[in-house]
C-alpha cells in the first residue's frame, strides 16, 4: 500500500505539518511507500533520505508571498496544485493507495477535492482545525473575543466580520468555501475523517454530512521520559503565540492578582502591550523544543487559559509529560487531558479571578509537587508516543482502505479514471 500524504507545508513550522510529517517518517519505517505532497517548501530534509517520495510546488504561503492578490486567487482555487496531484495520483492503480490529507487550507486550497475525486483512491482527512465546516478555520470571532457560535454560512456568520484581521479577507474566505462546499465537494468526499478531540467531535459532527465516519486519533508527543524534577517547584509559565485567543492578557492578569511570577516563552501581537502593562512578567521568546520540555521540568505549573476551541494542544500533553501540572481553560480541548484537581485545574474560560484562585492554591510547594507526581505518573501509564499514533493510524488505514482493496480482488478495480479538470 502506497500512503500520499498531503500538507500545505514540507516542513515542520507548527502542529498540523509535524504531525503530517512525523507519521511520514514512522510509517516509512513501518516499510509502507510513502509520498510527501505539498505546496509549499523547503522540505524536511529527513523526508527523502528515509526513501519518502516527495513533491513539493514552491509555491508561496500568506507569509511568503509579495503578491497578496496573486495569494488570494491560490488560497481560492489552486489550480496548479489540482493538476499536480492529479497526476501524481494517476500513478497508481485503485486499491493500492491511500491519500491522507492533513492540510489544505493555507496553499493548496480546495481545489485538491477534484483531483482526490477522479483519481478513485480512498481518502482520509485529519481535521487538525475546523477549516473544512468554518469559513475561517477556528470558530472564534476575533472583533468580539469570543467563540462563535453561529451556523456557518448562514446569514449570521456572512454578516458578521469575525476575522482577525479585515472583513474583506473574511469574504474571501467565505469564496472559498463556497468552492470547498459545492464545487470540490469536501464534505462529502471525506468520507473517513480523523478528529483529535471529543470537544471537536461534538462541534463538527452536526456540520458534517449523515454517514460520515470519525476516527479518533491521539497526536503523537515527542518528550523523552525523564526523572521527575526533584527541586522545588519554579514559577508559572505559559508557552505559545502570545495573543488575545490563547487567554494570554488573562494569565498576566492572574498571576498579578495571585501575586505569583508569569513566565512567557513564545511571542505574538500582545507581547510588547503586556510587556508594558504588566512590567513584573517575564517575556523570553522562543525557546527550541530541548529548552522548552525543560523549561517545562522546573516549572510550577503550565497555564493554559486559551478562550477558543483548540483541536489538542500539545502542549498541555507536552507539560504533563514533563510532570508539570497544567491549570487549563474550561472551553478549550486541553482540559481533556487534565484531571480536574490531580494532574492540575480547569478554571472558568475568559476569567482572571477563577484562574488567580487556582494559581493560589499552587502556590503551595506540597500541591504543585503532589499534582507534578500524578501529571507524570499518568501520562506515562499511556504516553502519546509516535508508535502509539501509527498503530492506530495504520487500524484505520486498513478500514478505510478495504472496500478498494475488495474491488481490487475481485477485478472491478482498475485504473484510475481521468483526472477531472481543475
Amino acid at each position: 500500500m502506497r500512503i500520499v500524504i498531503v500538507a500545505d507545508h514540507g516542513a515542520i513550522n507548527g502542529g498540523q505539518a509535524k504531525v503530517a510529517i512525523e507519521s511520514a517518517l514512522g510509517l516509512a519505517a513501518r516499510g509502507y511507500a510513502v509520498t510527501l505532497f505539498a505546496a509549499v517548501g523547503p522540505v524536511d530534509p529527513r523526508l527523502e533520505p528515509a526513501g519518502i517520495r516527495v513533491v513539493c510546488l514552491d509555491q508561496d504561503d500568506v507569509t511568503t508571498t509579495r503578491n497578496p492578490f496573486a495569494f488570494a486567487a491560490q488560497a481560492i482555487w489552486n489550480g496548479r496544485a489540482a493538476e499536480a496531484l492529479a497526476a501524481e495520483l494517476a500513478r497508481d492503480e485503485v486499491g493500492e493507495t491511500l491519500v491522507h490529507v492533513h492540510a489544505f487550507a493555507k496553499a493548496l486550497s480546495p481545489s485538491i477535492g477534484r483531483a482526490l475525486r477522479g483519481s478513485g483512491h480512498p481518502c482520509l482527512y485529519t481535521m487538525h482545525e475546523f477549516f473544512l465546516v468554518c469559513p475561517t478555520g477556528g470558530f472564534y470571532d476575533y472583533r468580539a473575543g469570543e467563540i462563535c457560535h453561529r451556523v456557518p454560512m448562514s446569514a449570521s456568520c456572512i454578516g458578521t466580520n469575525c476575522d482577525a484581521r479585515s472583513y474583506p479577507r473574511k469574504v474571501a474566505r467565505m469564496i472559498r468555501h463556497v468552492g470547498l462546499s459545492h464545487v470540490a465537494r469536501l464534505p462529502q468526499l471525506f468520507e473517513h475523517v480523523v478528529t483529535i478531540s471529543a470537544l471537536q467531535e461534538n462541534v463538527v459532527q452536526p456540520l458534517l454530512p449523515p454517514g460520515t465516519v470519525m476516527h479518533r486519533i491521539d497526536n503523537p508527543v515527542s518528550v523523552a521520559r525523564t526523572p521527575l524534577h526533584e527541586a522545588p517547584p519554579g514559577d508559572f509559565l505559559f508557552v505559545g503565540r502570545i495573543s488575545t485567543e490563547k487567554g494570554a492578557p488573562i494569565f498576566a492578569e492572574a498571576a498579578r492578582r495571585a501575586g505569583v511570577k508569569a513566565v512567557f516563552v513564545g511571542d505574538g501581537p500582545n507581547r510588547a502591550e503586556l510587556a508594558a502593562r504588566y512590567p513584573e512578567a517575564t517575556m523570553l521568546g522562543w525557546r527550541d523544543p530541548a529548552g522548552v520540555a525543560e523549561m517545562m521540568r522546573t516549572a510550577r505549573a503550565l497555564v493554559f487559559p486559551s478562550i477558543w476551541y483548540e483541536g489538542q494542544p500539545l502542549t498541555v500533553l507536552e507539560a504533563l509529560a514533563c510532570g508539570t501540572p497544567v491549570v487549563v481553560s474550561d472551553a478549550c480541548a486541553g482540559r481533556e487531558a487534565v484531571v480536574d484537581g490531580e494532574t492540575g485545574f480547569w478554571f472558568r474560560s475568559g476569567d482572571p479571578e477563577a484562574l488567580a484562585a487556582h494559581l493560589r492554591r499552587l502556590a503551595d510547594d506540597t500541591l504543585a509537587t503532589r499534582m507534578a507526581r500524578a501529571a507524570h505518573a499518568r501520562y506515562w501509564t499511556a504516553p502519546l508516543t509516535l508508535d502509539a499514533h501509527l498503530d492506530r493510524l495504520t487500524a484505520v488505514y486498513d478500514t478505510v482502505m478495504r472496500p478498494a482493496a475488495a474491488r481490487r480482488r475481485t477485478g472491478r478495480g482498475g485504473r484510475v479514471a481521468a483526472p477531472m479538470p481543475a
